[in-house]
């Protein structure tokens, strides 16, 4: 949750959490993939529901499409309030977030930067 809680978060407040943890924009789609990675487990367990699956594969395919070296405007701050791939998963997250939390805006999560 705390991934899609930054994925979700409008431009300004993605860019101010990644100024203030001093992380790239690909962060966020860094920890989107972590956690995508035990989406199956976490259904399984019954710890998230089924129905959202469609949605995190959504976002999934959004990011890993942005990817590439053709696409590194697309990795700017900058970008997070202009590019529509950012704007989609930002929506999809928000879905995910209201349907397993009943609201989208939750605080952003600290993390440690290990340098």
């Amino acid at each position: 949750m705390e991934a899609l809680t930054v994925l979700a978060a409008d431009a300004q407040t993605q860019v101010t959490w990644l100024v203030r943890h001093a992380v790239m924009t690909d962060e966020i789609a860094l920890d989107f993939d972590h956690s995508f990675r035990m989406a199956e487990t976490l259904v399984a367990e019954g710890q998230l529901a089924r129905g959202v699956m469609a949605d995190l594969q959504e976002i999934d395919v959004i990011l890993s499409g942005m990817s590439g070296g053709e696409n590194t405007d697309r990795w700017t701050r900058g970008a997070l309030s202009t590019d529509e791939g950012w704007a989609l998963a930002r929506r999809l997250a928000r879905q995910v977030l209201v349907a397993e939390l009943g609201d989208w805006q939750q605080p952003l999560p600290e993390i440690s930067v290990i340098r």
